[in-house]
């Protein structure tokens, strides 16, 4: 019998609903819903639209249902860290969910520290730092909103979507691995630390693993759209961990990834958690995987820079596509300006181009004069960047590779993908695009026994779809060699 899955897919600006049929080893995909999400501003604080998420997963399911009756089962996945808090009693949502972007954590860090070290928050958990981690969201929610923790329960993102569909109140493992609140060795919230930070555990439910768990569509949605009690089932609702799933890996030797869209994910898949001070320095970040592999990995801000250039040029009334702004990089100057993707001055939304301009100015750097020159200072940095984290894996795990495979959406970036080859000197094989959605089917296709396991999984993603290889030019190798060691003095 032929399968067919939906999967909710929602990043960080936008989201689809994808049917997914499975049939003679092969994986087909059909988009039947897309909708916008993005963040709102409600008194000075960035929140997540919740109800209108919830109101366009409904869209989509009748959507889906209009064109397949039989679907086999549902499943979703987000962004990491973000939450909901929900009322115990009553089941209804305390406050909208903050946006990870939300500045309410900065000065956070600095008050967790006078109770627990950054050292000692990494060795239990392995997660890396950043301000906009569960943990620091959660004690700064808590210091401004101490009433909404009495009586409430904490759900992240894709599980508080799936509870609007199932009821259930659980939070699967690949996504709480994101906290910075898990043990990563007895896969369970820490609730030693979760004590220290002055956090209740009452607020914390059980963790579901996925593939494992799954709970029928409530029966007022059964009623309303006229269907069975479809199996609402947790897969790798982190949209990195069904990313990776989806990564078509070579049998044959080792390889790294990065799954590319807003963020980078550059990585690579390990069977236990690396906790030590080179890895914490890194840094490098352990979360949960698929069949309970460990993502070993670094969050590095991706395409966010060029979607938000993009942005406040096109307010500006250009009207400027991403295609044609790889054109126009073409045009800048090679190997002159260089940021770091990651420094925090880019973290939050703003007027992108007179960032970089900033950065290079405060780094002692010429400032780029064309927005050619933006434009091509990014893609240069994030292929440097690249490369010098790539070298870090290596030396941390002992690994030479030799290609990377990359996924997700930043693949349509043809010009990304050939800067990263030509840095690294090696092929980059980009595909599948719609990585997360695949990934998200493919842990329903296990969850459902129609797959064996991720290996078969990945089996089918090399039927089903074309990787595209992209090899190193090495006419610039001796220029990108000096323009590491440029970022790498840059970053000390």
């Amino acid at each position: 019998m032929t399968q067919k899955y939906l999967a909710f897919d929602l990043g960080a600006s936008s989201g689809r609903a994808i049917i997914g049929t499975i049939e003679k080893g092969k994986l087909s995909l059909e988009e039947v819903h897309r909708f916008s999400n993005g963040p709102i501003e409600k008194d000075g604080s960035l929140f997540w639209d919740f109800n209108l998420q919830c109101a366009e997963i409904r869209a989509g399911l009748k959507k889906a249902l209009a064109i397949e009756p039989n679907i086999s089962s549902i499943a979703i996945d987000t962004w990491g860290v973000d939450y909901v808090l929900f009322n115990r009693t009553s089941g209804k949502m305390i406050r909208l969910p903050y946006h990870y972007r939300d500045s309410r954590t900065d000065a956070i860090p600095e008050k967790v520290y006078q109770i627990i070290s950054q050292e000692k928050i990494y060795q239990r958990t392995g997660i890396e730092f950043m301000q906009l981690n569960t943990l620091y969201q959660l004690v700064a929610h808590k210091e401004a909103h101490p009433e909404d923790f009495e009586d409430s329960v904490l759900l992240l993102m894709p599980d508080a979507l799936t509870y609007m569909l199932n009821g259930a109140m659980t939070c699967e493992y690949c996504e709480a691995s994101t906290t910075n609140l898990l043990d990563p060795v007895k896969r369970n919230w820490d609730f030693e630390l979760i004590d220290l930070l002055g956090l209740p555990r009452s607020i914390f439910p059980g963790i579901a693993f996925p593939g494992r768990v799954s709970t029928p569509l409530k029966a007022e949605l059964q009623k309303e759209f006229n269907c069975g009690p479809i199996p609402v089932v947790k897969v790798g609702s982190h949209d990195t961990a069904s990313a990776v799933g989806a990564v078509p890996a070579p049998a044959d030797r080792d390889w790294a990834y990065i799954s590319c869209g807003t963020w980078a994910l550059f990585g690579a898949e390990i069977d236990t958690p690396i906790r030590t001070d080179e890895a914490r320095f890194g840094p490098f970040t352990n979360e949960g995987g698929l069949d309970e592999k460990i993502l070993f990995l670094s969050n590095i801000m991706g395409t966010w820079l060029f979607q938000e250039t993009r942005r406040v040029w096109n307010e500006s009334g250009r009207n400027i596509s991403f295609n044609e702004m790889s054109k126009m990089a073409d045009e800048g100057e090679a190997f002159k300006y260089l940021v770091n993707p990651n420094d925090n001055l880019f973290l939050t939304p703003g007027d992108m181009p007179a960032k970089v301009r900033e950065f290079c100015a405060k780094t002692n750097q010429e400032t780029p004069e064309t927005d050619a020159d933006v434009l091509r200072c990014i893609y240069e940095s994030l292929a440097v960047y690249f490369r010098t984290k790539l070298e870090k894996l290596e030396k941390i795990l002992g690994v030479d590779y030799a290609s990377l495979n990359i996924v997700g959406g930043g693949i349509q970036d043809r010009k990304l993908m050939q800067c990263t080859a030509d840095c690294l000197g090696f092929p980059v094989e980009a595909g599948p695009v719609e990585a997360t959605a695949i990934g998200n089917i493919l842990a329903q296709a296990i969850a459902d026994m129609d797959l064996s396991d991720l290996t078969a999984a990945r089996e089918v993603v090399k039927n089903s779809f074309g990787v595209e290889k992209y090899e190193a030019n090495p006419n610039d190798k001796a220029k990108w060699d000096k323009a590491v060691e440029k970022f790498i003095s840059l970053s000390k």
